[in-house]
């Protein structure tokens, strides 16, 4: 049974300057998967993005969702982007209302949604982002990390089954970084499927359970994270290296310290098995 939510088919885009955004570009997001798109400026992600919920109409190809192909009708879009949620890389894209609680609210009301439930998703929304106490505060008074929540809480009232996020972690500290990742944790947890930008292969290999490469607006491979380490050569061809845990793990195993199985996704399962070896070392002597 094919349990793709999304599914973009030989889709190709050109901008009017002629120049290439997607080019026979094919990729299927997994219901209640959590995705990473990863490959250089200029890849095509954005443009991918852009297509997911109706933004860009492909001029070749078509988009499916829910097996369904996209009916680019007003209503049809409606009802596409109310299952599709985005948010921008850039918050100052996406906010426009004077405060935090209106600007929550503008997606439910353009469904014509009463009242009483735009209230009520407004409230779950900012308290699945932890910006609940911040509801009458102005936007622009906001930091960055406090804008990009309020971007999610807006797509999150739509109450959306697929969130995507273009490099969400772009201008966050670590600390922000991490809050971000709690929420989207709490999210996935819930059944929402998750599909992100970003640079950061190492990031990709910890977070992610499947990884699509893009390079030249082609998706050139979808991979389990599992199995990232068999796949040093696509990783190579769009530009990538193997993550540094993977090339540390192998040289560990290499010298004896550390068994192959099971490869470790973080830096923190690493120290975990070399832990567990050192005091496995000691007992045995």
């Amino acid at each position: 049974m094919n349990d793709a939510l999304l599914e973009l088919c030989q889709i190709s885009y050109r901008y009017p300057d002629g120049s290439v955004g997607l080019d026979a570009c094919s990729i299927a997001i997994q219901r209640g998967s959590r995705n990473v798109l990863i490959g250089a400026n200029g890849s095509g992600k954005t443009t991918l993005f852009q297509h997911t919920n109706g933004l860009l109409r492909p001029q070749t190809g078509v988009v499916r969702y829910a097996g369904m192909a996209v009916d680019y009708s007003r209503a049809g879009l409606r009802a596409l982007r109310s299952q599709v949620g985005m948010v921008f890389q850039n918050p100052d894209h996406q906010l426009f209302s004077a405060s935090v609680q209106e600007d929550v609210s503008f997606g439910p009301l353009n469904l014509g949604l009463d009242m009483a439930t735009v209230r009520q998703r407004v409230a779950a929304a900012l308290q699945a982002v932890g910006m609940t106490e911040h509801a009458d505060k102005a936007v622009h008074n906001l930091s960055f990390g406090q804008k990009k929540r309020v971007c999610i809480a807006g797509v999150l009232a739509m109450q959306p089954t697929l969130l995507i996020l273009d490099e969400p972690m772009a201008g966050l500290d670590h600390a922000m970084q991490q809050e971000l990742l709690a929420v989207l944790d709490q999210l996935h947890a819930a059944g929402i499927t998750l599909l992100m930008a970003t640079h950061d292969i190492d990031f990709a290999y910890r977070w992610a359970e499947r990884i699509h490469l893009m390079a030249a607006g082609r998706c050139t491979a979808s991979l389990n994270a599992t199995d990232l380490g068999e796949h040093a050569e696509a990783l190579a061809a769009v530009g990538l290296p193997l993550p540094q845990v993977i090339t540390l793990h192998r040289a560990l195993v290499e010298r004896g310290i550390l068994p192959a199985n099971p490869p470790p996704r973080c830096t923190a399962s690493l120290l975990t098995m070399l832990a567990e070896a050192k005091i496995t070392q000691e007992t045995t002597c």
